[in-house]
């Protein structure tokens, strides 16, 4: 690889376009991208622990003389899925997983999809047409629908990194796999760290590997890792024959929760300054205060083509950061009862705030707004 790395910045005409037109737009799901779009990148705040973990990364040696990429947050669905081997029916290609725009564009799933991006920049494809030796990072916001809790949110970040070789010079292999995980496990949680590497499956690599590393006890995945699939490359224009590489790419807020003890991932958006100066890597986190929580059920019947996680985005938009978690307490189909393909859903809603004690007086005018909007947007039938 050469000795200077550079900063690739893609410009998509057609991102700035559908942003420009979802801004235009007046309904639900629309308005919800927007709102989506127009969220912080956490990887990029330096007051952020995720921007900690990017840091630590980058300053691996071996990824000292890597590109840097930063790819659309708006792309193709086939750039996404079909250059990548996912098969036809995964479920990341319905739009109960992703979010998409039109038939033609989602918001991005994966910060892989730099891949793409990277060997279409005009300095990279000379490397190659040259036999040079390639490698880059990319990091960032992805969206993918979700459950609500203190797991998961449907916006997070990501950190993918490559690097491809000549066969004449290297042949990858599985070895190598470990040992860039073992660095960047090293890196993030010490040389102390206890790990153990495992088989996994992902559709654009082969051999793939995934890290555990070991917290108060038990096992946690948090790194994933393998060999390029050369029939990948030649759909993006590598020839595999002459070409091999290897891969890694992970979630950054899981490794910041397992660093910091964090009990909730809303509370790596807070803007709540006694929590803020917590947020650093390797910091216990030590509750500010412990906030009562508010609970609300809200029970209705709709047809049998209802999608939960579309639901999840409804109570997101309207609860916010408040919505600390949403149970399936029941579910049930009774034709008799309810007509036919119908089903009822109760769903127990726990609203709380990290930094401050919330009032049933403004829960109850959420739940209202909730009720209203799952009667018009799912059609349903309170109960």
């Amino acid at each position: 690889m050469s000795e200077k790395n550079h900063y690739i910045e893609v410009q998509s005409s057609e991102e700035q376009k559908l942003r420009e037109m979802l801004a235009h737009k007046n309904d639900a799901d629309s308005k919800r991208l927007v709102r989506f779009l127009s969220l912080p990148d956490l990887s990029r705040d330096p007051s952020s622990p995720l921007s900690e973990l990017v840091s630590r990364i980058k300053k691996i040696e071996r990824f000292s003389h890597f590109d840097e990429i930063k790819a659309p947050e708006i792309v193709r669905a086939d750039i996404s899925f079909d250059l990548f081997n996912f098969s036809p029916d995964h479920p990341a290609r319905k739009s109960t997983d992703t979010y998409f725009i039109d038939e033609e564009y989602i918001l991005r799933t994966h910060t892989t999809v730099m891949w793409y991006y990277y060997l279409h920049d005009e300095a990279i494809k000379e490397k190659i047409r040259n036999k040079e030796s390639v490698g880059s990072l990319s990091y960032g916001k992805v969206y993918r629908k979700d459950e609500i809790d203190r797991n998961h949110m449907n916006v997070f970040h990501q950190i993918d990194g490559w690097y491809l070789t000549p066969k004449s010079e290297k042949v990858i292999t599985a070895d190598d796999l470990k040992e860039v995980l073992i660095e960047i496990a090293h890196a993030v949680f010490g040389n102390n760290v206890v790990y153990r590497i495992n088989p996994d499956t992902f559709p654009y690599t082969n051999p793939s590997l995934e890290m555990e590393v070991q917290i108060d006890g038990r096992w946690v995945e948090v790194l994933g890792s393998g060999v390029v699939q050369g029939n990948v490359l030649e759909r993006l224009g590598v020839d595999p024959a002459v070409y091999n590489g290897w891969a890694f790419g992970f979630g950054l807020e899981r490794l910041a929760i397992i660093s910091m003890t964090l009990p909730d991932i809303r509370l790596l958006w807070s803007d709540d300054p006694r929590i803020k100066k917590q947020l650093r890597l390797g910091n216990v986190y030590v509750p500010v205060s412990k906030y009562p929580p508010i609970t609300r059920d809200i029970s209705f019947v709709v047809s049998d083509d209802f999608i939960p996680n579309n639901y999840f985005d409804l109570i997101r938009d309207l609860g916010g950061e408040l919505v600390e978690e949403v149970k399936l307490v029941d579910k049930y189909e009774n034709p008799e009862k309810f007509g036919a393909r119908k089903t009822s859903y109760t769903y127990r809603i726990i609203y709380r705030s990290n930094d401050r004690t919330l009032l049933s007086g403004e829960v109850d005018s959420i739940q209202k707004k909730i009720y209203e909007e799952t009667a018009k947007q799912f059609h349903a039938e309170l109960r």
